[in-house]
């Protein structure tokens, strides 16, 4: 019982923080007069704020406070957080009457806090205002992390964040930045901030309205790829928002620890990062060859430069933004596109997907094989970061991506029952998984997941979620 009330203080003081992040959708509900969104948002908010204070009232004994978290607590703890995180920021949705279902509901909050992007909604535009600002804003708390923004606040209620913070983090190395986790929290929290502030006043200059500036940042820092406008941002027509979104979300898409040793002065440190060095080589190949590719299509090359590079950041960061329909472009630019789908983004970023550190792990493992194979006596070690002797990298990232391929198949399986194409099925299953959002075919950037039957839509539900906490952490959770 002791362990019992634990889990459920930090979820109950979660959620108050998640109650809190409401104060902006209610407030511009109050501004222009959405009335019904408003009970929509105040309800859920003063729901949290009960809950919060009667665990509050509710205290344990000075063991429970002091009690330190064991690993399986962790991921106890963030799985059931999660999970009450999607459920609580489903109700505005449901609330608000816009959303045929509760199953719709739900499925916008999990594809949102999973900074997914994959939609319901046929039309955007015809949304309240304050909606549409918390579809966009739960990918900006979700994509650095509800959990370690509470780390970043409090120390959660006496209970040692950094397990937690390793159960929610991407990545196969989390260490901190600094000595204590709650210090490494708000520095990662801080630079996300700036970014995202930053972002918003350039779009501003760009021509963009102050609402649709704050939406389109937050879906971008947080790699997620809801946005205002149906056709996403292609619907604005314009080159300098399309660049700026493209610069953010490679932004995005890189370690924010990296950001902290730059602006601490630690600059080589990045530069010999072996993750950030291959992200850039896989973008700029990326980009080159969808270009080209593609220059025919265009006719000019500054116009197939950016439409490429747009989405291949899209992609890459598995935003999910639009500003083409690729589903039309050449099936060899389709292809490249389709294998960023498996790349993801950088760990400790807030990109989905496998992340390119275990495709870099692998691909400098077998290139020690095959000189083995060449020179059995020669002696080869995997380097990583400048650093040698990363050898015990190896099994985790193998038994990972087995895990993710799993999933992956378990999840196309299931859209194929449920009436999806092999394209379709399988490509959805990708970006489920790896939060990306669109898909191809019929699911491609210009459609939208409404017309899925409601079981697929909650299969795909737990798919993204388990994504999003890296597949693990759901595992433990479920076998608790």
């Amino acid at each position: 019982m002791m362990m019992k009330f634990s889990v459920l203080r930090i979820i109950a003081f979660i959620l108050g923080l998640v109650g809190v992040a409401l104060t902006p959708p209610l407030a511009t509900a109050l501004w222009f007069g959405e009335r019904a969104a408003a009970w929509a948002f105040a309800i859920p908010m003063a729901a949290s704020w009960a809950l919060v204070a009667a665990f509050l009232v509710w205290k344990s004994s000075r063991a429970d406070r002091e009690r330190t978290l064991a690993p399986a607590d962790a991921f106890h703890i963030v799985g059931g957080a999660w999970t009450a995180i999607v459920f609580f920021g489903a109700l505005p949705f449901s609330l608000s009457g816009q959303f045929a279902s509760f199953t719709d509901a739900l499925f916008e909050s999990v594809s949102g806090f999973t900074t997914t992007g994959a939609s319901i909604l046929p039309e955007v535009e015809t949304l309240p205002r304050s909606i549409n600002l918390w579809r966009c804003e739960t990918h900006w708390l979700g994509g650095m992390g509800v959990i370690t923004l509470a780390v970043a606040l409090v120390p959660l209620l006496g209970v040692g964040g950094f397990r937690l913070v390793k159960a929610e983090a991407t990545g196969p190395d989390k260490g901190k930045v600094t000595v204590r986790i709650m210090d490494t929290a708000k520095a990662l929290w801080c630079i996300y901030f700036a970014f995202t502030a930053l972002e918003t006043v350039l779009l501003m200059c760009a021509g963009l309205g102050f609402f649709d500036a704050v939406c389109h940042a937050f879906s971008t820092l947080g790699t997620g790829g809801f946005s205002t406008r149906n056709a996403s941002v292609g619907a604005f027509a314009n080159p300098a928002a399309e660049w700026i979104c493209t610069v953010f979300m490679l932004v995005a898409t890189v370690n924010f620890a990296l950001y902290y040793r730059l602006f601490t002065g630690r600059w080589r440190e990045m530069y010999v990062d072996s993750e950030f060095r291959a992200m850039l080589a896989v973008a700029g190949a990326a980009v080159a060859v969808v270009a080209v590719v593609e220059y025919a299509d265009y006719g000019k090359l500054a116009e197939s430069l950016r439409y490429s590079a747009f989405q291949v950041a899209s992609v890459v960061s598995t935003t999910g933004f639009m500003s083409a329909d690729y589903t039309l472009w050449r099936p060899a630019a389709q292809i490249v596109l389709a294998v960023l789908f498996l790349t993801g983004g950088c760990s400790g970023s807030t990109a989905g997907g496998v992340k390119i550190v275990r495709w870099t792990i692998l691909a400098k493992q077998l290139r020690n094989d095959f000189r083995r194979l060449l020179h059995p006596h020669e002696v080869t070690t995997l380097r990583l970061n400048g650093m040698s002797a990363r050898e015990e990298f190896v099994p985790g990232v193998a038994s990972f991506i087995l895990a993710y391929a799993l999933l992956v198949g378990a999840t196309a399986f299931a859209g194929a029952l449920a009436g999806l194409g092999v394209t379709e099925a399988f490509s959805a299953a990708l970006s489920m998984v790896g939060n990306v959002g669109p898909a191809f075919g019929a699911l491609g950037p210009t459609a939208n997941y409404g017309a899925l039957p409601d079981a697929l839509k909650w299969f795909y539900s737990f798919a993204m979620l388990a994504g999003r906490l890296e597949i693990y952490t759901m595992i433990v959770w479920f076998k608790r």
